[in-house]
């Protein structure tokens, strides 16, 4: 996804309140910045490739839009993050049906590996993230967010929940993704 794809479909005067450029520069930092982050959550939410890129682009139209609101109360990766989980949720609920979708073949590849340690690892990946798929959404939420390194006060923010909720929907995705793996052995 590019910056500049993302502001092709937006109108200049939906910037209210700042300088186009300064929007402009903080927007393209962000995106920039978290790239690879925004990359893996909506790979947790979208199976396809297409649906992936539209759900970045859909990330990037949200931020824009939202970016001259920012208040400066939590961090701006918070602010991304929470706009991004927001717009993964309402993928979701349009699109329902991709849940049970078959996952596409993982399109990182690191040519440093063997053959049979990539497959493996593209394996373990793989059913990785359909496990992580087939979670409710409120305990998917907080395990990937603590994937990417969030603190329970980030995610709290990005939430909108409590810090006790985060710590006890964390351990409640755990035990089903425990229980998950053991009923696969």
């Amino acid at each position: 996804m590019e910056a500049s794809d993302a502001l092709a479909n937006i109108r200049c005067d939906d910037v209210k309140g700042s300088s186009r450029s300064v929007l402009e520069d903080s927007f393209n930092q962000l995106l920039v910045a978290n790239r690879q982050t925004l990359t893996r959550l909506v790979s947790c939410f979208a199976n396809s490739r297409p649906d992936r890129e539209d759900l970045l682009q859909d990330i990037a139209i949200a931020l824009w839009r939202a970016l001259p609101q920012f208040r400066g109360e939590c961090a701006q990766k918070t602010f991304l993050y929470r706009i991004a989980h927001n717009r993964c949720i309402a993928f979701l609920a349009r699109n329902r049906s991709l849940m049970t979708r078959n996952i596409d073949e993982c399109e990182v590849q690191d040519h440093s590996l063997t053959a049979e340690i990539e497959l493996s690892q593209r394996e373990q990946r793989d059913h990785l993230r359909s496990a992580i798929r087939r979670l409710p959404i409120t305990y998917r939420q907080v395990l990937l967010l603590v994937l990417e390194g969030l603190s329970y006060a980030e995610i709290s923010e990005v939430l909108g929940i409590p810090e006790s909720n985060v710590g006890v929907r964390l351990n409640r995705a755990r035990q089903l993704l425990k229980d998950h793996f053991r009923s696969q052995k």
